[in-house]
């Protein structure tokens, strides 16, 4: 259950907030020369150094391109704190959902080279998998699920990879998840349901789906230090580590593997490989003189499809494309996404098509409001030649605001049991194994005159449980929040013994409760 109260948050909000996005050229874009980008470099450097200074983040690298040439960079601060080693445009990062506009420049290879179209069914690339109703199983396309509007909910599948599963199980068990939406009637965003569109769009090349990202982007971009495996991100020296705040301070060592989501997630690469693919953006699939991706093919993942409303902090009218936020902002229309982990990353691209002005930032924290501040300050001063008011400001007290120590409503409700708490039945009352399809199976065991709750494939995952009030106990699922707790309640029987637990970290689509299993 590690990660996942925030990591649902992340996926409903953070790419809501975190986002400077766009639209395919038009007049409504601004135009900037390569002078008026090249004049205001040394302010965007002087204000990620003033970030890393404040203690903003520990680190931060930057890439910024004009046309097909890339101006800026440079890292700035430590790749782990307490340690020496600094952050360059070599260092590796996660660049968590950041990876979906790169995945789906990936499947635009695959339709440009005819392997497959945006419009092809997932029932026929894909025969095995199933969505809970018959007709969106039958008629649900790669598009569909790029742009997030398939109807499954926008958490599904998250919650098991939080708990140890696999893509292969996970992506087995969304036929399960009633949908939230109507076919085609809403934007739920959907880290599971993007992987599958991404899977099934490779289907057809018989590879696996890291191949068939370092084949048709990796490899012909020279993209040498990129991957979608969290195995080779391990290999890299230069990389940097994650990070979250403890008591204020930021504290590195929680690891987070993607690779159950590696289309939607797993993506880790450096500023200097990234700038090489906003070259390929920018340019409609032409990179260094050859037209790499058929440029009609790319243009689709910009063209806006779903409305998301507006940008909170920025005002923009926000939609969203395939693997592409697009919105129509103070400066005309940008593509972008944001990326996070709850566990320590933060990152974000922001192209200004008309402009042929593209700004990539990666860093190595979570939550902070240095990708989006920087990249608002810096489109001000290119467009304007002055920052219209304090984006960094603004940017981080969204973010704290949203997932500080003070964001959890169950710190409030179980940070002290209450006053006229009733004892529990002997432990022994709640011991036993329960089951359902969606989790599989969990155990509670009474170890050393305490209860824990072990779940996961092959018990993955095992939590020490907290006594509360008579039949409810607590867990602490979440690595980066330790003192977040997260209730495990049981329903007891005439015989005095529980015939069933909840686990509401597990609950957010009706699948928390898991009935006793015969012994």
């Amino acid at each position: 259950m590690q990660r996942l109260r925030s990591h649902r948050r992340i996926a409903q909000v953070c790419l809501a907030l975190g986002v400077i996005a766009g639209c395919p050229a038009s007049a409504f874009g601004q135009a900037a020369t390569r002078a008026q980008v090249e004049a205001r470099l040394p302010a965007l450097e002087a204000l990620a150094q003033q970030a890393i200074d404040a203690g903003d983040v520990p680190g931060l690298a930057i890439a910024v391109v004009y046309g097909d040439e890339t101006l800026f960079l440079k890292g700035f601060g430590r790749r782990e704190v307490g340690k020496p080693d600094l952050v360059g445009p070599d260092t590796v990062f996660q660049v968590a959902s950041l990876s979906k506009p790169v995945t789906s420049t990936v499947v635009a290879a695959l339709v440009s080279e005819g392997v497959v179209g945006w419009d092809s069914r997932v029932a026929d690339l894909d025969p095995g998998f199933r969505l809970h109703e018959p007709y969106p199983a039958s008629q649900v396309t790669v598009r569909d699920f790029l742009n997030h509007r398939s109807g499954l909910p926008g958490s599904a599948g998250d919650d098991l990879e939080g708990i140890g599963y696999g893509r292969d199980d996970i992506l087995r068990r969304l036929r399960l998840v009633p949908p939230s939406s109507s076919f085609r009637a809403g934007y739920a965003y959907s880290n599971f349901g993007f992987t599958e569109g991404a899977v099934a769009a490779a289907g057809p090349t018989n590879k696996p789906w890291d191949v068939v990202a370092r084949e048709k982007l990796f490899g012909p971009l020279g993209m040498t230090s990129t991957s979608t495996r969290h195995e080779d991100f391990l290999t890299r020296i230069d990389r940097a580590a994650l990070h979250v705040r403890r008591d204020g301070v930021w504290t590195a060592g929680i690891r987070r593997d993607p690779d159950a989501q590696a289309p939607a997630g797993g993506v880790s690469s450096n500023v200097r490989d990234l700038a090489r693919w906003m070259q390929l953006q920018i340019g409609n699939g032409l990179f260094e003189g050859t037209q790499r991706i058929a440029g009609a093919a790319l243009a689709q993942t910009h063209v806006p499809l779903t409305a998301r409303g507006t940008n909170p902090v920025t005002g923009g009218a926000s939609f969203y494309g395939l693997g592409w936020n697009i919105e129509y902002g103070r400066h005309g229309l940008v593509w972008g996404h944001a990326g996070a982990f709850s566990v320590g990353a933060q990152t974000l691209v922001s192209i200004h098509p008309d402009a042929k002005l593209g700004i990539v930032l990666l860093t190595n924290a979570f939550p902070s409001g240095v990708p989006e501040g920087l990249a608002d300050s810096f489109a001000d001063l290119v467009f304007d030649g002055r920052i219209r008011k304090d984006w960094l400001k603004d940017w981080g007290e969204t973010y704290t605001s949203m997932f500080g120590p003070s964001a959890s409503a169950n710190r409030a409700v179980y940070g002290r049991p209450p006053a006229n708490a009733s004892a529990s039945l002997p432990l022994s009352a709640y011991t036993g194994r329960y089951a359902n399809a969606y989790v599989g199976n969990a155990e509670v065991a009474q170890i050393d005159g305490r209860l824990t709750l072990t779940v996961g494939p092959g018990g993955a995952r095992t939590y020490p449980l907290r006594h509360f009030d008579r039949d409810l106990f607590l867990c602490f699922p979440e690595a980066e929040a330790p003192d977040n707790p997260s209730a495990i309640r049981f329903a007891v029987g005439s015989d005095g013994k529980a015939t069933a637990v909840t686990l509401d970290a597990l609950n957010a689509n009706g699948f928390g409760t898991l009935d006793r299993s015969s012994e």
